[in-house]
């Protein structure tokens, strides 16, 4: 049996969590936790895979890079004022 290592996204979204799997289009789920979130990705993953298996599908490698970039953001000068 073969192992793929997929990125996942999770964002709150109202009370709960909204989690997708970039690379798999479609693949989307939510939970009340991140936990429960992380699991039924893994349960959503598995199922855009069976599905796209049985419809003779590529299914496709993670094969992006991701970074996170820390950036010093500068105070205000003055707080932004519409014009009428």
């Amino acid at each position: 049996m073969t192992q793929a290592t997929y990125r996942t996204i999770i964002v709150k979204d109202g009370r709960g969590y909204h989690g997708y799997v970039p690379v798999l289009p479609g693949c989307h789920t939510d939970g009340l936790t991140v936990e429960e979130t992380r699991k039924n990705l893994k349960d959503a993953i598995q199922g855009w895979i069976e599905a796209s298996s049985d419809l003779s599908w590529d299914i496709p490698e993670d094969t992006l890079i991701e970074t996170l970039e820390t950036v010093t953001i500068p105070p205000l000068v003055m707080p932004y004022t519409a014009y009428a």
